[in-house]
């Protein structure tokens, strides 16, 4: 099925807030507020879904943010794309995640010691995974309900990685193993 996100010019006539539109070949439409929460986190769509970076600050989100895109542009994924960096919008909608970059954000992603750079960047994408950057509660063998996080009610693949430990390897495993073999995981990308 294909579909396109859009931003809507003018503000919801039931809420009042401005919101993004996805329009499937169904015809169906969902939205997203303008008005969503947001979290100090960055995503990245790798495929048809977006992982969500989550971390202290300092923990190394942008620098993975960046580091999928160049992956993307070396051949070891299919597509990947800046969603947003630093700060998003969450929302659960008809049973997904949906998220956006804070308005202030779009496009924008900081490179440590460069500055703050323009980069292409999806304007909303649905959630497949959960990436926690310096995770308290990493493990080399995880227990199940470790390994799920739970956003806006929706459940969702969760990977814990170590303050210090290289978070891509780990990533891009997950990102490659086959639906069924992570509880939720989904198609790889």
């Amino acid at each position: 099925m294909r579909a396109l996100w859009f931003a809507s010019p003018r503000p919801d006539e039931h809420t009042g807030n401005r919101c993004c539109h996805l329009r499937t070949s169904r015809g169906l439409f969902q939205r997203m507020s303008e008005s969503a929460p947001t979290m100090h986190a960055s995503a990245v769509l790798v495929g048809a879904k977006a992982v969500l970076i989550r971390g202290p600050s300092g923990s190394g989100k942008s620098q993975l943010a960046l580091t999928l895109l160049q992956a993307a542009q070396a051949g070891h994924l299919r597509f990947a794309r800046l969603v947003a960096d630093d700060r998003v919008h969450v929302e659960a909608v008809n049973g997904r995640l949906l998220v956006r970059a804070a308005s202030a954000l779009k496009g924008l992603l900081e490179l440590r010691g460069s500055g703050i750079q323009p980069v292409k960047a999806e304007p909303v994408a649905a959630l497949g995974y959960v990436i926690d950057l310096a995770a308290e509660d990493a493990a080399r063998l995880p227990e199940r309900q470790a390994q799920e996080a739970v956003i806006e009610g929706i459940r969702l693949p969760r990977l814990a990685v170590a303050s210090g430990q290289e978070a891509l390897p780990l990533l891009l495993a997950l990102l490659h193993t086959p639906a069924g073999r992570h509880p939720g995981a989904v198609r790889p990308p």
